[in-house]
């Protein structure tokens, strides 16, 4: 024993010698997460760092920005969107935290990306730019949202530590479009076209074009938008219904999108927009349209409701409309539903979605029929139908608009507006420059086009606010569809639920209170 005893106290002396020797010998890598000493060593290790910013894209969450707008209402009263839309949102509003939190853990992702693709030993070059492109493009896509709806942010184009993170300030939201234009001019140089179903040129392009567009730096928007449409990459698909249902995925109109697949990465738009009735066990009807924005799509002469040679029947409000109108949205007593119903909104009665009915039906007597796919209907919750962030719908539009912003009409402008309302499945008659007339009137004709053709897509809240009118159109009882009763015409109105908007303060959201509690250098925007 006491010779067992010598020897074990040998053997334990020699192993502490010889770790002595090794001074690394208990840095070891981690075996529970995967770690920088290990991970940017390949093209592949970068392909999976830049996977990772992907998922910050929008997907059923655009409905919920014009959900705050005067064209959407959202219809259940204990949804967050609810308070912001009465006016009542406050420093500590969860909404104003969410949007801030998740648009910074992107960008975080975005950084952490940028500043290790480097590292990656690979002999092509092109690919490695291709990824920077992609990441590039995403984190600007993010910076776009943060700039319209809080104004100055802070500027993070690396990574930073927790010290920092306390102590930076909001940058001038100039500097943020600076940024933004840089960063996708030289993404779109590494960018093909056609990416295999990633980020490609045309995103990048054409977020510049949306960008420089909400910017009012009309010359680099317009230059952006027409760069596209002169590559003829891209093209209008012919069903304006179709191009939101599966038929009509990753047709050659999509520029951005956010990819899904059901029972992998699926989502519940269907289960979000559909009427109440096509929604087994669950809710659904979360953003209704109002009338406000049934009011704008014209006749299918082309003319506006309001014209009195249009042919316009209040009695019949729905007959030879616009045809984005019908696939748009569900109207009453007229539109095949999902499990081949018929849709019933009227107030009062029995129908599939009467008013009232439920607590989840309905309020406006409308529903929006974008991205119901029967196809969902079985299972609404589990839908792998892609949502469309970037169309070149848009880009047609952006340029109509800003040249029209610039005073610079010519026979193109025309052009780009006359194919957005010319798609083979809507037909109407074209504008002409005669029927324009002054810059004024061509820029309500440009504006009308891009609310009707982008409905329900999460436009309308950045478009109230950088064309100065929300102060216009958002206070007020939202108004719904006309109905009868008893021989007598009435329409819907929401007394209760009024909307306020203060120019003074509403433009921006507030910096969120838990933001400026973590940092006090963080100044507030007016009025909060």
């Amino acid at each position: 024993m006491k010779n067992l005893r010598y020897t074990l106290l040998g053997i334990c002396i020699s192993a502490m010698g010889w770790m002595g020797c090794q001074p690394d010998l208990l840095e070891t890598i981690p075996n529970d997460r995967i770690s920088k000493e290990i991970f940017w060593q390949t093209i592949e290790d970068a392909t999976f760092a830049a996977n990772a910013v992907y998922p910050s894209l929008d997907g059923t969450s655009l409905f919920s920005y014009d959900g705050l707008s005067d064209h959407v209402l959202t219809n259940h009263p204990f949804n967050a969107n609810v308070e912001l839309q009465r006016g009542f949102g406050t420093i500590a509003s969860g909404r104003y935290f969410s949007e801030w939190q998740n648009a910074y853990r992107a960008i975080r992702r975005a950084n952490d990306f940028m500043d290790n693709i480097d590292q990656v030993e690979e002999s092509d070059q092109a690919a490695i730019n291709r990824l920077k492109g992609e990441v590039m493009t995403l984190r600007a896509y993010q910076y776009i949202k943060l700039a319209m709806l809080f104004g100055d942010v802070p500027l993070i184009t690396s990574g930073i530590d927790i010290d920092t993170g306390r102590s930076i300030t909001r940058d001038p939201v100039s500097q943020i479009w600076d940024f933004v234009a840089d960063d996708l001019s030289q993404a779109a140089e590494w960018l093909p076209y056609q990416n295999g179903g990633r980020v490609g040129k045309g995103a990048a392009l054409g977020l510049k074009a949306r960008a420089m567009l909400y910017a009012g730096r009309y010359e680099e928007a317009a230059s952006a938008a027409k760069t596209i449409i002169d590559s003829q990459e891209f093209a209008l698909y012919p069903d304006y219904f179709e191009l939101f249902q599966y038929e009509g995925e990753n047709s050659q109109e999509a520029l951005l999108t956010r990819e899904f697949a059901a029972d992998v990465n699926a989502h519940n738009i269907y289960a979000t927009a559909a009427p109440w009735s096509q929604i087994p066990g669950s809710t659904g009807s979360l953003y209704v349209p109002t009338q406000a924005l049934i009011d704008l799509f014209p006749m299918a002469n082309g003319l506006p409701i309001s014209d009195p040679g249009s042919g316009y029947d209040p009695r019949n409000p729905f007959d030879n409309r616009d045809p984005r109108l019908y696939q748009s949205v569900f109207l009453s007593e007229r539109t095949p539903l999902p499990d081949g119903g018929i849709y019933g909104s009227t107030p009062g009665t029995d129908g599939s979605d009467a008013v009232q009915i439920t607590v989840y039906s309905t309020a406006t007597g409308y529903n929006i029929r974008k991205y119901v796919d029967a196809e969902d209907y079985t299972n609404p919750s589990n839908s792998g139908l892609n949502i469309m962030l970037m169309r070149y719908a848009e880009v047609l539009l952006t340029y109509a608009e800003a040249k029209v912003e610039l005073g610079q009409i010519d026979p193109s402008v025309f052009d780009a507006l006359n194919e957005v309302r010319q798609r083979e499945s809507v037909g109407l008659p074209p504008v002409t420059p005669e029927q324009a007339g002054t810059v004024d009137e061509l820029r309500e004709i440009v504006r009308t086009e891009r609310s009707i053709e982008l409905a329900f897509e999460g436009f309308r809240l950045f478009d109230i606010r950088r064309w100065q009118i929300a102060e216009q159109v958002m206070p007020g009882v939202p108004m719904g569809r006309y109905y009868e009763d008893n021989g007598e015409w009435l329409q819907i109105r929401l007394d209760g639920f009024d909307r306020s908007f203060d120019p003074n303060r509403d433009y921006l959201w507030p910096i969120p209170l838990r933001e400026q509690e973590l940092n006090t250098n963080l100044t507030q925007n007016p009025g909060y």
